[in-house]
């Protein structure tokens, strides 16, 4: 039976919390809606201290964000954009189109079709965070969506420069400086200045997250997104300064991110538990991280690798990584997480920043139901049907009109009787009906 060395508390406030994010967000989109790029001009005034005439970004301006980088932070982020297209073209190369016979004279078939226009948000209040431009807007494009557009909040009251020059290098057709609600609502209903989008992606803070939850079937979204989550599965194969580096590191990313040791050693919790403690002492974003671990860290000792196993579908985090002896075990083995990352040579940030795989991913329980976001994500997969011969129409017409006469669909029904007459040259009276 597993055993919590160290349990999370989360907070009774934040159901309270949430009331009040929700209700905030319902404002500010109405609001938005009602009063297009006023009302976005005034809440990006009110909450990012930007006031400009036109948030889209000027070929000048964009310009101007390339010459504050060095070259080789230009050729970091290349490096990085090569990797994720390159994973995102193998997973488009995965998707065929079908076309199949069925019946003899009944073709079937799906065609995989992009979205025509999709926004794209890339936070950047705390951190400038440029890895979810190639994530999002690269993605997309892979896809083959013809317009893809981009939202960032200002950092320090100006566009980001890395932001911006990610999001230039990844190919997005509108650059805006714009954060929040107020950006992922223009994006989404449209206003003077900005054609809306048929789908929205990227990450956000609580308030971006639920204006997408809100605007979700009014446009599509990618995820449902909460807190970041981190779960490091270990074993005595490694040490407690690894798995305590891979903890906060994840950690820092706010105060209510949960981040889980579950493991199979108690010398090695034990471990984790003092060098998290040293980290701490010596982290930069320790303010923050020692936050979340206080709130959200667990330390959970499993029996065995099958518990390990059970906990973890169980909780179905965002990221999980595996650091144990035989890692591909629980790649055979899992169902529910948003990603792997296997043995101790690669983690979080490896994906979240350079490997290639996509780092927008479920939270809260939905890797039970759901991946992250991919170029499918962008596609519509729709189907087609045709019927080539007279022979093979009759044949399902046939079929067609007593199961409508099943479910009392008369209507239905004649759609396929008129068929059956027509090609069949049978008497089929009206709608089945007996004269």
């Amino acid at each position: 039976m597993a055993v919590w060395l160290k349990r999370g508390a989360a907070p009774e406030e934040v159901k309270e919390k949430d009331k009040a994010v929700r209700e905030t967000v319902e404002q500010i989109l109405a609001d938005v809606e009602s009063r297009g790029d006023a009302a976005v001009r005034e809440l990006s005034l009110k909450f990012d201290k930007l006031d400009r005439e036109n948030y889209r970004l000027s070929e000048e301006e964009i310009a101007e964000c390339y010459a504050q980088l060095s070259e080789r932070d230009i050729s970091d982020i290349r490096f990085a954009q090569e990797q994720v297209r390159n994973f995102a073209q193998h997973q488009r190369d995965s998707m065929k189109d079908v076309e199949v016979e069925t019946l003899p004279g009944v073709i079937l078939g799906h065609k995989h079709i992009p979205v025509s226009a999709a926004g794209c948000y890339v936070p950047g209040g705390k951190y400038p965070l440029l890895a979810s431009a190639h994530m999002s807007i690269i993605t997309a494009k892979v896809a083959g969506v013809p317009r893809v557009i981009t939202c960032a909040p200002p950092f320090n009251g100006k566009p980001a420069p890395a932001i911006v020059v990610a999001q230039h290098m990844a190919g997005a057709d509108e650059i805006y400086c714009l954060g929040g609600i107020q950006a992922v609502a223009a994006m989404a209903v449209g206003t003077e200045s900005i054609a809306p989008v048929d789908m929205l992606v990227g990450p956000g803070n609580a308030f971006v997250a639920e204006a997408k939850r809100q605007l979700f079937g009014r446009v599509g979204i990618d995820l449902f997104a909460g807190p970041t989550e981190t779960l490091v599965i270990a074993d005595e194969s490694v040490d407690g300064e690894i798995c305590a580096t891979d903890l906060l590191g994840q950690a820092e990313h706010g105060p209510d991110s949960p981040a889980i040791l579950l493991t199979t050693s108690e010398q090695l919790a034990r471990d984790t538990l003092a060098e998290i403690e040293r980290l701490l002492q010596i982290l930069p974003t320790a303010p923050v991280a020692s936050q979340s671990w206080a709130r959200y860290g667990e330390v959970i000792v499993a029996e065995n690798d099958d518990e390990m196993l059970k906990i973890a579908n169980e909780l179905a985090f965002e990221h999980v990584q595996v650091m144990t002896q035989n890692p591909d075990w629980f790649l055979e083995k899992m169902q529910n997480f948003g990603a792997l990352f296997l043995g101790p040579r690669t983690n979080v940030a490896y994906g979240d920043k350079a490997i290639g795989t996509n780092h927008t991913l479920p939270t809260k329980k939905a890797a039970r139901y759901t991946g992250g976001l991919w170029v499918g994500k962008f596609l519509k997969t729709c189907t087609w049907q045709k019927v080539l011969t007279d022979e093979a129409s009759v044949r399902v017409g046939e079929y067609c009109s007593r199961l409508c006469a099943l479910e009392g669909f008369s209507g239905h029904g004649e759609q396929a009787n008129i068929r059956v007459r027509r090609y069949g040259h049978k008497d089929v009276p009206y709608a089945g009906i007996p004269e």
